[in-house]
């Protein structure tokens, strides 16, 4: 065998992946796997779950092209990559795989395929001593795995009948283990910079935020004052992101810059965006490309002037105009929209207020309040006033219990400000801790809300440029 048959032998070889059940109980599985292996209900499968949301045959990993994928095998509810619902995808070297929304949870972690323990362990150039030796030396202590034995085998039949070669390779593939150990130390001082720098961003926009909420409590003269640093805060805030790590429009794809942008427009600390947020913002925004409806609606509140008139009523609460895109997704800008009946009443007009909130917000029901069907004497159905109730209600809940974190805002709102707010108070009352970012990671939100947050998102991304996304219409907000 060549040394090059040896490489490729190796190269071809499937890393193991380990498997840990966070969640659920497994009739049958195994902890390790080198090939490829099946998850469903089925006692077919290699790992069998007995849990009604999984499917038969759910969803299988596999070893291919020198990568382990993760592919959904047509389940009916759908199988979750690090949160972000996927058909097929690269596995990472470690992963969180969900089988349905609140089905079973499996950490996925790929071993490397040398697993010298020892090695891993030294500096650099211990490393390097130990790996010649290991692969290249006369004598070597210690059982030897059949990969090494390979090389070993090729490398001293090349070396016995070219003598010259062998020190010319040797010496080659020293420097190749020198130059690489020199590239993991530079990159690991680099990871660690950029660590840093991300920490710092950090502090730097949650003490933005926790200002916001103090200026909020001021009086109007005060707040004013205070308004000038809040200002130049955000202006350092945003150089920062931009020169140190590369969070501008010069630096991203357009629209990846979009959705950081709307992101931090909303409140939302874009530095320390969880993995898979880019990729779900675009799956919603594929969605709104799939249908009518954005033009549709975005055309019926152009024909009845509700943009300018909106941005005016949230900016006059000191609220983002881009809340214009949360009454797209209650209503399309139908005034009068009635919602389904609820135990809370039915909700009406274009910001679909329930009669509780409503009332509490100035706004005068009508004698058709249960009665699923337009009132000309519900104010819920009149424009400015419902407009300026929701600009006041979203406001009330930006600068309390949702501690200026617009998403978490939206999540209130459809949620209900009640089964939410549960939630957000047993996080700390800081921006830091109290924000939509922590509600993904540590708590289950219906997937009804999940799908209300990612779509107002993505419509406002969109809405900052509809043409670069395939739209025949101007930002209705510009």
């Amino acid at each position: 065998m060549s040394l090059n048959d040896a490489n490729r032998t190796i190269l071809s070889a499937a890393p193991p992946v380990r498997v840990r059940i966070e969640k659920g109980e497994a009739r049958r599985s195994a902890e390790r796997f080198e090939r490829k292996f099946t998850l469903g209900r089925s006692n077919q499968c290699d790992i069998q779950f007995d849990d009604p949301q999984v499917s038969s045959r759910h969803a299988e990993v596999v070893w291919e092209r020198g990568e382990w994928w993760v592919q959904d095998l047509r389940s009916t509810n759908g199988t979750y990559l690090n949160g972000t619902r996927i058909d097929r995808a690269a596995l990472p070297s470690q992963a969180t795989l969900e089988l349905a929304r609140g089905g079973p949870v499996l950490v996925l972690t790929i071993e490397p395929l040398l697993q010298t323990g020892r090695i891993n362990k030294l500096s650099p150039a211990s490393s390097l001593t130990l790996i010649a030796q290991r692969y290249f030396g006369r004598k070597v202590s210690g059982k030897l795995g059949e990969h090494t034995m390979i090389i070993r085998q090729a490398f001293h039949k090349i070396r016995r009948k070219h003598a010259k070669r062998y020190w010319m390779a040797i010496g080659t593939i020293l420097l190749l283990l020198a130059g690489t150990a020199g590239a993991l130390f530079y990159q690991s001082r680099r990871v660690k910079e950029l660590e840093r720098l991300h920490g710092l961003a950090e502090n730097i926009f949650y003490q933005m935020k926790a200002l916001e909420l103090r200026i909020a409590a001021l009086d109007s003269a005060a707040a004013q004052e205070a308004g000038a640093a809040l200002k130049k805060q955000q202006a350092d805030y945003n150089d920062f992101a931009r020169n140190a790590l590369g969070i501008s429009p010069d630096k991203l794809s357009e629209k990846d810059w979009l959705i950081y942008k709307i992101a931090r427009l909303f409140g939302e600390c874009d530095v320390i965006m969880p993995p898979g947020f880019l990729q779900a913002v675009q799956q919603y925004i594929r969605k709104w490309q799939s249908t009518p409806r954005l033009r549709e609606a975005l055309a019926r509140a152009a024909a009845n002037g509700y943009a300018p008139r909106i941005n005016s009523a949230m900016l006059a609460s000191d609220m983002p105009p881009q809340f214009f895109y949360l009454a797209l997704q209650e209503s399309d800008f139908d005034l009068r929209r009635c919602g389904p009946r609820t135990r809370y009443g039915i909700a009406k007009g274009m910001w679909q207020f329930i009669p509780a909130t409503a009332i509490q917000y100035g706004l005068r029901t009508g004698p058709l309040l249960e009665v699923r069907r337009h009132d000309p004497r519900d104010e819920r159905h009149d424009f400015e006033k419902s407009t300026q109730a929701a600009a006041q209600y979203l406001r009330d809940l930006y600068k309390t219990e949702a501690q200026a974190s617009g998403l978490l805002v939206m999540a209130c709102y459809n949620w209900g400000q009640g089964n939410v707010l549960d939630l957000v108070k047993r996080m700390p009352k800081n921006p830091r801790e109290r924000n939509f970012w922590r509600l993904l990671a540590s708590a289950k939100i219906p997937q009804q809300t999940h799908d209300y947050v990612f779509y107002i998102i993505s419509a406002a991304v969109i809405g900052e440029n509809p043409r670069l996304f395939g739209f025949d219409f101007d930002s209705p907000l510009q």
